[in-house]
């Protein structure tokens, strides 16, 4: 009988107050999807960083293809056929993507880079495997989807036999996940092994042949996908029922509280990302935004933030102008913002755990005075957003940078909503995050709205947008191209709209609302 392709064998790794991996074990059948699924915190991040060679384990083996292996280094773990995929992108923003995929393997001619040949060879990888990118183009100028496809090419680049997939699908659309399956798919079929970690039960259904479940720092089962459910691998790792596409409670909103008229953005290159888009949003309301990414979602909410300088139009908050409000400004007026990228914009990597949910709230008289913070109050309120979010930090003066991807996306989600602002700009608010956080965290914007919030939620997660929008506005090549009911139409009828199929049609052809996008 031929030998597992990975056996890690009691691997355990500890941190300052935080026993990340307890003696797990897992076994990888050559040719296998295999998924690990557990909640934020439930040691698998840090499980696959250790067999990718970025930290040693404190305890355990690991053994490919049968033999026992040391990794001292990442290298190490590459020479032996190991590739990842990170969650957290490990780019070079100023180098171009081509360079950033062949960085350490590239081709040469004479004692020089081949440059030519890295276009090449970069750009038949991305046709071969549908993942569109600009070799040439600056990793610094592409949007988040399109840096997930970087680091997935990186790996292929490589032709790892054994590939590690981080949260692959977190940053991508729908129509990017279906063709990554599909790459996955066409991978094991070649005889590679895939590990598939992801929070997203229906991905683990629709791609993965095996999951081990890990909790607290264990793994505590072992399935065969064909045989199991979502309820089972559910209460695996939560130890009870959750249901996700439960929709939220009808509720009557009130007065406007955002109001955006002929709005322009201008993007990358000079072009026009944003085009003349016009909304309002209300108390007690979720106006949802839906999109394939790259369609101004971005730019828009980036101009609404103060992170973006809008070209013409204007931006009205709480009946204030806030067109060219400096940032400070804007949150002042009562506007919460949870950005998409948690890394670049959500967090400050190099502050503590509490100086990061600190932020925004540093001004008031109960966390300082005269320029002096209150220790023991900032530590107190540091401590209540951790126990109210459930966020597992271990020290409060840990570098958030040593947090999981998905409990440093609910510090950035705590510290938001805990400003009480009249407006929450949510974007991509659950990417990362584990079933039981998500369903905490769509009950908090819920309660948001029922106590007279207005949240503006922009979401690459269909069923997300249907579950908790009050109306849905769909972005397709910058303008809002259709106001939608989310009573009245289906993901599929969203994902048609989202790529201009209905645009096309006569305006009573198309279900569930109407074109323009216009306050309903």
């Amino acid at each position: 009988m031929a030998a597992p392709a990975l056996e890690l064998r009691g691997i355990t790794k500890r941190f300052p107050g935080v026993v990340a991996n307890d003696a797990v074990d897992l076994t990888v059948r050559a040719g296998d999807i295999h998924a690990v699924v557990g909640e934020n915190g439930a040691g698998k991040t840090t499980l696959m960083s250790i067999l990718y060679g970025l930290f040693p384990p404190d305890e355990g083996e690991i053994l490919v293809g049968g033999e026992r292996v040391r990794f001292g280094s990442a290298l190490d773990a590459i020479r032996a056929g190991m590739g990842m995929v990170h969650q957290a992108f490990r780019l070079f923003p100023t180098l171009s993507v081509a360079d950033n995929v062949v960085y350490r393997a590239e081709p040469t001619r004479g004692v020089l880079m081949d440059r030519a040949a890295a276009l090449r060879s970069v750009a038949e990888l991305a046709e071969r495997y549908e993942l569109a990118v600009d070799p040439e183009a600056l990793v610094e100028t592409q949007p988040v989807g399109v840096l997930q496809r970087v680091e997935i090419l990186k790996a292929l680049y490589r032709d790892a036999r054994i590939l590690i997939l981080d949260e692959p699908t977190a940053v991508l659309t729908p129509q990017e996940r279906d063709r990554l399956f599909t790459v996955i798919r066409r991978l094991r079929d070649s005889g590679r092994t895939i590990l598939f970690i992801t929070h997203k039960l229906g991905e683990v259904m629709a791609v993965s042949d095996r999951v081990t479940v890990l909790r607290n720092g264990r793994s505590v089962a072992g399935l065969v996908t064909a045989e199991t459910s979502p309820e089972e691998i559910t209460r695996h790792m939560t130890g009870r029922s959750v249901d996700l596409n439960r929709r939220a409670a009808p509720h009557r909103p009130g007065d406007p509280v955002l109001a955006v008229a002929g709005l322009e953005v201008t993007g990358e290159h000079g072009r026009t990302a944003v085009d003349d888009a016009a909304f309002t949003v209300r108390s007690g309301e979720i106006l949802g935004v839906a999109g394939v990414a790259g369609n101004g979602q971005t730019e828009l909410i980036e101009a609404i933030a103060g992170l973006r300088e809008a070209a013409a139009g204007s931006v009205t908050l709480g009946g204030a102008d806030i067109t060219r409000a400096e940032v400070a400004d804007r949150r002042r007026a009562g506007l919460a913002f949870v950005p998409e990228d948690r890394h670049r914009v959500g967090t400050s990597h190099l502050a503590s755990v509490s100086d990061n949910l600190l932020l925004g709230h540093h001004r008031h008289p109960d966390r300082q005075r005269r320029g002096w913070f209150k220790l023991r109050n900032v530590r107190a309120h540091a401590r209540r957003l951790i126990e109210t979010f459930g966020i597992k930090a271990g020290a409060l003066n840990n570098p958030v940078s040593t947090l999981s991807g998905g409990n440093l996306q609910k510090v950035v989600v705590a510290r938001e909503m805990s400003h009480e602002a009249p407006l929450l700009i949510a974007e991509q608010p659950t990417r990362g995050l584990d079933i039981a956080a998500i369903e905490y965290i769509h009950g908090r914007l819920v309660s948001f709205r029922d106590e007279g919030g207005a949240v503006l939620l922009v979401s690459a997660e269909l069923s997300e947008i249907l579950a908790l929008s009050t109306r849905i506005l769909v972005m397709f090549e910058g303008r809002i191209a259709a106001e939608l009911d989310p009573a009245a139409v289906t993901e599929p009828d969203i994902g048609l709209y989202m790529t201009g199929a209905y645009l096309e049609r006569e305006k009573g052809g198309a279900p569930g609302g109407r074109k323009g996008g216009q306050d309903g």
